[in-house]
């Protein structure tokens, strides 16, 4: 008798997950699928707008040009906005899958370990290409780095739209990150009360 009402309660569980899983479940995807929309497109324009920002400028007959590629920190933030974009392409399939499958804690685990490393990775370049922007702005005059910028308008102004898109795809993947993080102890909490009901029922 008491195998039966387990399994009966198992059986009963089981039903009103998968009924109550897309409810519940239905926001969190509604969010990832956003900011993952919303990553794809600062990464895109944070690309272009680093790509079209060289600048060629002539004083008294000499000419000088600026270009993105003179600066490794801004080369390294230029390859992190490409990652970034194409994981949040594959990222974004990815979650779109997952919404249409029963709740896997392994699969939330790993898109919160995507997150969190593409977290790091535009925190990395963000802090590199800052680092350089503002030396090019204000100089350094204890050691005899002049600012550029008052020279190069033009180029300083492309290459700070384009970090700001930067740090918006940084902070879009952080809120990714705190999401998944969320739901991941949503479900964990979930399946623990349901072991939990479990044993309470076989006992009886």
């Amino acid at each position: 008798m008491a195998t039966k009402n387990s399994f009966e309660f198992r059986v009963k569980s089981f039903a009103a997950a998968a009924m109550s899983s897309p409810k519940q479940g239905g926001g969190f995807f509604k969010l990832q699928i956003m900011l993952r929309v919303l990553a794809i497109v600062f990464t895109s324009a944070a690309m272009v707008t680093m790509l079209f920002s060289d600048e060629t400028v002539n004083f008294f007959g000499i000419s000088m040009q600026a270009r993105y590629s003179y600066s490794s920190a801004f080369k390294f933030i230029l390859v992190a906005d490409a990652i970034a974009c194409t994981c949040s392409l594959l990222s974004l399939i990815f979650a779109f899958l997952l919404s249409r499958s029963e709740p896997n804690p392994s699969s939330y685990f790993a898109v919160f370990l995507h997150d969190l490393v593409l977290v790091l990775l535009m925190m990395a370049g963000c802090a590199a290409a800052s680092a350089v922007g503002m030396v090019g702005r204000d100089g350094i005059a204890q050691v005899g780095w002049s600012a550029i910028c008052g020279n190069v308008g033009k180029f300083c102004h492309k290459l700070t739209l384009s970090l700001a898109f930067s740090f918006m795809v940084m902070l879009c993947y952080l809120a990714l990150a705190v999401s998944s993080a969320h739901e991941l102890k949503y479900l964990a909490g979930g399946t623990n009360n349901q072991v939990a009901e479990e044993g309470v029922t076989e006992e009886k």
